[in-house]
C-alpha cells in the first residue's frame, strides 16, 4: 500500500514538474513583460509617499506627495500632489498614459509660483521630473510594445528567482538605449532594473521592501541610484488604498489649480 501511494505521488510530481516546464517553455521576453503590465493591482490606488532626494555629498531634500491613479481597460490616468516642503506645496502633475502605442502619452504640470499649467510636450519625455532621477517618460503606465522584449535567462537576485528581461524602445529617441529588468517570478515585480544609454550604464532601481496588502503584491520602499550624475530618489510608500473608488473627475486637467485631491 506504502508503494501505490509513494508511486501515486511521485506521478503527481512529474505530471505537475512536466507542466510547469511546458508554461516555462512558452515564455518568451514578450511574455514576461506582459505580466508585469497585468500584475493585479486593483482598479485604482490612492498612496502617500516620502521622497528623498540625496545628492553626491549626502544632502538630502524630503518631499510628501500624495497619489491618485485608477485604469480604464488597459490605459491608466493618475494625479500627483506636492504637500511638502514649501518650495514644491501644491505643484500638481496629471499622466494619461495608452496602451496603444500609436497615441502619445498626455502630461501636465501645474507650478503653483507660476499659476499656470504647462503640457509636458513628447520632445520634454527624457527630462527628470522635478529634481528627481526619474523621467516624465518613466512615471505612468509603459505599454509593453513600445519595446521589444528578449528574455535572456533566468537569474536569482537579492533572494529572488528571477526572469531576466531585456528591453529595447521602438522609438530611437528614447532616453534609453534598453533596459535590463530582473522580474520576480512569483510577485512578477521588476526588482531590479538597470537603465543604458549608448554610452553605458545611466541608473539603476532596486525593491528594498516588496510585501502583499490583501491580494496585491506592494512595493513599499525603492531607491533610484542615477549613477551618470551620482543622485539618488528614494521613493517610500507611508500609506496605500487599493479599490477606494475614486471618481473620473479627478483625473481632468480642472483638477490641477485647486491644490488638493
Amino acid at each position: 500500500m506504502s508503494i501505490m501511494r509513494n508511486m501515486f505521488f511521485f506521478l503527481v510530481f512529474m505530471l505537475f514538474a512536466s507542466c510547469t516546464a511546458a508554461v516555462c517553455a512558452e515564455l518568451d521576453g514578450r511574455a514576461v513583460a506582459m505580466l508585469v503590465h497585468d500584475r493585479p493591482d486593483g482598479e485604482d490606488r490612492a498612496q502617500v509617499c516620502t521622497m528623498t532626494l540625496i545628492n553626491r555629498r549626502g544632502a538630502t531634500r524630503v518631499r510628501k506627495v500624495e497619489m491618485r491613479s485608477k485604469d480604464y481597460g488597459r490605459d491608466q490616468k493618475s494625479i500627483m500632489l506636492f504637500r511638502e516642503p514649501a518650495d514644491v506645496k501644491d505643484t500638481m502633475f496629471l499622466s494619461w498614459s495608452y496602451d496603444d502605442v500609436t497615441h502619445e502619452d498626455d502630461r501636465w504640470l501645474y507650478m503653483p509660483a507660476m499659476k499656470s499649467v504647462r503640457r509636458i510636450s513628447g520632445a520634454s519625455k527624457n527630462e527628470y521630473f522635478m529634481g528627481t532621477d526619474f523621467t516624465y517618460d518613466d512615471i505612468g503606465k509603459r505599454s509593453v510594445d513600445k519595446d521589444t522584449h528578449t528574455l535572456l535567462g533566468e537569474e536569482t537576485w537579492e533572494g529572488y528567482d528571477c526572469w531576466k528581461l531585456e528591453s529595447i524602445p521602438v522609438d530611437p529617441d528614447d532616453a534609453y538605449a534598453r533596459k535590463v529588468s530582473f522580474v520576480d517570478k512569483i510577485s512578477h515585480v521588476a526588482v531590479r532594473v538597470e537603465y543604458y544609454d549608448k554610452d553605458g550604464l545611466i541608473k539603476i532601481l532596486t525593491i528594498k521592501d516588496l510585501r502583499k496588502v490583501g491580494e496585491f503584491w506592494t512595493v513599499f520602499l525603492s531607491e533610484m541610484d542615477n549613477v551618470s550624475r551620482s543622485h539618488k530618489t528614494v521613493l517610500q510608500i507611508d500609506s496605500i488604498d487599493y479599490d477606494t473608488g475614486v471618481g473620473d473627475e479627478l483625473f481632468r486637467v480642472a483638477t490641477l489649480q485647486r491644490g488638493r485631491l
